[in-house]
């Protein structure tokens, strides 16, 4: 049977690559979609946690008799009232870190929770639990962490490859690259050390951590929650509460923010053990300050930087040393920012080394492009030193090393088309880089990377019998993603936009989806949904060829509709999807396509930004003037949401640069946690965030499409430290760079 041609490499999108109406705008505007505080149940209770108030202490006992005995409290659990299972290192964390068992290991580590008839309620009985600490000694910053001597969060958890001799709170080293570094950096004009830090920072999304769990009786379980991955979600807790996976149904609500830092669980496992020992329905919502204290920023870094460099701009040698603490257990995201310190490069000569480290601190989670923005800093800031130390221009240094088509990178894989390049040579093209500067101001630019990933994916697509079509996918919708599903399924069709609807599944539904993550969606999900509009299509030419009575091979689809293939197949009028529709039942019954797939070749990212500055000299004051990005996002499907990718990766990234850390007292307890004293940059902080939207085509996908949610926080960190520190007229090398920070950096010259 033959079909239609692909729209592979096609230009002349009709769909894909406009500016629609986002289907689920109207309810968001209007309050009438439902986030994870809104879901009620008949006879629902309150659940809240009791945290510890020390960043290191042993649980010697905990007394909930009198919280037990309060008048309108329903349960009470602690570790305790967990199942006994077996669960894997990851699973065991994720236990832990939601209820601890022998040691809380950070400052608002959840030790009991109650389930009571109101909130009141259930604060009150939280007071009347006792809980006998023995304080322990405890370490917050990543360096400290590492030494010997310092207090050891868990014993036995370092992986083979770390040398005798390291502290305990090590716990894994990674290590990418290839050629000789000693014999590079003997071949530059001048060598660069350095060393530099981040701080935590936190996701900062609006909504916060939020669900409402029912265990009944016969042993089956809902939940409803606010997440980026539903599946995971049902996998890890089901492990935890020790059912089959089949008896929890996971239901994903609208997401308020997630920035990769719902892609774990914190309070579902609680509310799901209050709800199997009160016997009813129990809701769960954290407040700010819980968000901060106890779910996942991103890790901390101190970053050791070597680089040589030609007095022409060649890099002959690069090598980096990352320590990221991930709080109190392992998996900090240094491998990523490992592998992508020097991924935008071509060199012959290149060694990361990466720490994995374990602090009292809360459990780290993924945040856009985990562990590269650090990485970008280091490598970025370290490259505008030496270029402008050797009066070379910044970008034409990049340019000159560029990875390309071919460049073998530094962790190891060989690139296919890439748009680095691109980015580098658009960004030297554009008005912003020439324009003048006034005192006190300056321009800084870095590149960025991030792999994106594919993944498990599950689509099913069916065309109901009034020629419209529904979408069924299971990956919540947190970048505009019903509207990339519906306008490729629409264009794979030759229907019209308005004519399909994308919804996102429960976990009984559809097959398993891994999590909205790694900028996987529009690829990995799209991808499926044109597979699945595929075999819908091949579907209904099967019923036009049974209808005209000729073989399948010799009807195509074009244009939406079914038609004989030439004149060699008889003069039939062509059957559009809704003719074919309707007489469905007729011809075979429903029509449907399903796409099952684990997606590869989900094409690597790249982006260079642009950023002018000005700094107060007498209060250290940053102001940022101007900011463009420019990101190569291999096909844009509805560009105003990669412009708002883009805008909003850079944003943060402002924030991480500027403002934003975690402050731990000598105590090691939070000391800012709240929107009022962890700020985040609002409206009149920022300019108009500029966007070039590059396309060079994915050849891993039928559309070219790259995922643009990471990459975009990549490069700010260092763009903006470039521009501070050539406004300041002296080089930064720890963020935030806050006021007083610049300006006594300004002071010491």
């Amino acid at each position: 049977m033959a079909l239609d041609a692909k729209v592979d490499g096609k230009l002349d999108f009709k769909v894909v690559g406009t500016r629609v109406n986002r289907p689920d705008g109207v309810d968001k505007v209007t309050g009438r979609a439902r986030f994870g505080a809104d879901m009620t149940a008949p006879g629902m209770l309150v659940g809240k946690v009791l945290r510890s108030p020390h960043a290191h202490a042993r649980i010697k006992s905990i007394d909930v008799s009198a919280a037990e005995a309060l008048e309108g409290v329903h349960a009470v659990v602690t570790r305790a009232d967990f199942p006994e299972v077996e669960l894997d290192e990851a699973t065991w964390d994720v236990l832990d870190n939601c209820m601890a068992g022998e040691k809380a290991l950070y400052d608002g580590h959840a030790v009991a929770a109650v389930a009571a008839s109101s909130e009141r309620v259930a604060k009150k009985a939280l007071k009347l639990i006792k809980v006998d600490y023995e304080t322990l000694p405890h370490v917050i910053d990543v360096d400290d962490a590492m030494k010997a001597d310092a207090p050891a969060l868990h014993d036995g958890r370092q992986v083979e490859n770390v040398p005798e001799g390291m502290g305990a709170n090590v716990v894994a080293r990674y290590e990418f690259g290839h050629g000789d570094v000693e014999a590079g950096l003997g071949k530059a004009d001048k060598v660069l050390e350095r060393t530099y830090k981040t701080e935590a920072t936190h996701q900062g999304y609006i909504e916060p951590h939020a669900c409402l769990a029912q265990v009944g009786t016969d042993g089956q379980a809902d939940l409803w929650c606010c997440t980026q991955g539903q599946y995971m979600v049902r996998d890890t807790c089901a492990a935890i509460m020790g059912l089959s996976q089949s008896r929890l149904k996971v239901t994903a609500s609208e997401i308020g923010g997630g920035f990769g830092g719902k892609t774990t669980v914190f309070i579902e496992p609680v509310a799901l053990a209050l709800s199997k020992k009160s016997g009813r329905p129990v809701k769960m919502v954290m407040s700010r300050s819980e968000v901060l204290r106890a779910t996942g920023p991103t890790a901390s870094s101190s970053i050791d930087i070597r680089l040589g460099m030609t007095e022409d701009g060649r890099i002959t040698a690069g090598f980096a040393e990352l320590r990221y603490q991930g709080g109190a257990y392992p998996g900090s995201p240094v491998e990523f920012g490992s592998m992508s310190a020097f991924a935008p490069y071509d060199l012959e000569n290149v060694k990361t080394v990466g720490w994995d480290v374990v602090a009292n601190r809360p459990k780290q989670a993924a945040y856009r492009a985990p562990g590269a923005p650090m990485a970008a800093f280091a490598v970025e800031s370290a490259i505008d030193e030496l270029a402008k130390g050797l009066g070379l221009d910044p970008l034409e240094v990049r340019l000159k090393n560029a990875a390309r088509e071919g460049t073998k990178a530094a962790y190891g894989v060989t690139y296919p088309a890439i748009g680095l390049e691109a980015t580098l040579r658009t960004a030297k093209d554009h008005p912003h880089w020439t324009a003048p500067l006034g005192e006190n101001q300056g321009r800084g630019v870095a590149c960025g990377f991030w792999f994106n990933f594919g993944g498990n994916t599950c689509v099913s697509l069916n065309i109901t019998p009034d020629g419209t079509v529904n979408v069924i996918e299971g990956n919540p919708d947190i970048g505009g993603s019903r509207a990339s599903m519906s306008m490729m399924a629409a264009e794979e069709l030759g229907v019209p936009y308005e004519r399909v609807r994308t919804v996102i599944a429960d976990t009984a539904s559809l097959g398993l989806n891994d999590v909205t993550d790694g900028s996987r969606v529009t690829f990995a999900v799209g991808l499926a949904t044109i597979e699945a509009a595929r075999a819908a299509k091949r579907e209904m030419c099967k019923r036009a060829a049974m209808v005209w009575g000729i073989d399948e091979e010799a009807v195509v689809w074009e244009d939406g509709a079914a038609r004989p293939s030439g004149p060699n197949a008889g003069k039939h009028d062509p059957m559009s999807l809704a003719d074919i529709a309707a007489i469905a039942s007729n011809t075979g019954g429903p029509i449907a396509g399903h796409s099952e797939v684990n997606a590869e070749g989900a094409g690597v990212s790249f982006a260079t930004h642009m950023v002018d500055t000005e700094v107060d000299p007498e209060s250290g004051a940053v102001k940022v003037l101007r900011y463009t990005v420019f990101q190569d996002a291999g096909k844009a499907v509805h560009p105003d949401y990669v412009e708002g990718q883009f805008q909003g990766g850079a944003v943060q990234g402002i924030g991480w640069a500027l403002n934003e850390a975690y402050i731990y007292g000598e105590d090691g307890v939070l000391q800012n946690p709240g929107f009022l004293d962890y700020r985040v940059p609002v409206a009149s902080d920022l300019p108009m965030i500029d966007t070039v939207i590059l396309e060079i085509p994915n050849p891993g996908h039928p559309y070219g499409v790259r995922g643009v949610g990471e990459t975009s926080i990549v490069p700010p960190l260092a763009a903006i430290a470039n521009s501070v520190s050539a406004a300041a007229g002296v080089r930064m090398t720890s963020l935030p760079m806050s006021p007083p920070k610049v300006l006594k950096a300004i002071q010491n010259g």
